[in-house]
């Protein structure tokens, strides 16, 4: 199967959302997405988050194929540090 861009896209990724404050005391809302650590999205209200982050999902995505970096998928088990092979 060739996992393009649109098979990502299509995925069904485990959104982590919340609210903060910036450096002015004002409040805005954050999307993550857990599959993808360095991806956050901000937006003023949870619905502009909830309407735009995809656009920048897109172009991380893209940057990850061009990169080859690994993209974990939604489901895919974590992979546990072997502690004993670490420590003497």
């Amino acid at each position: 199967m060739n996992k393009d861009i649109e098979y990502y896209m299509n995925l069904d990724w485990t959104l982590i959302e919340g609210t903060d404050l910036d450096f002015n005391g004002n409040p805005y809302w954050y999307i993550e997405i857990k599959e993808i650590p360095s991806f956050a999205f901000c937006a003023k209200t949870i619905e502009k988050a909830r309407e735009n982050y995809k656009k920048q999902l897109r172009l991380q995505l893209m940057l990850m194929l061009e990169d080859e970096e690994e993209i974990r998928e939604p489901g895919e088990e974590d992979e546990e540090e072997d502690w004993e092979s670490l420590c003497p």
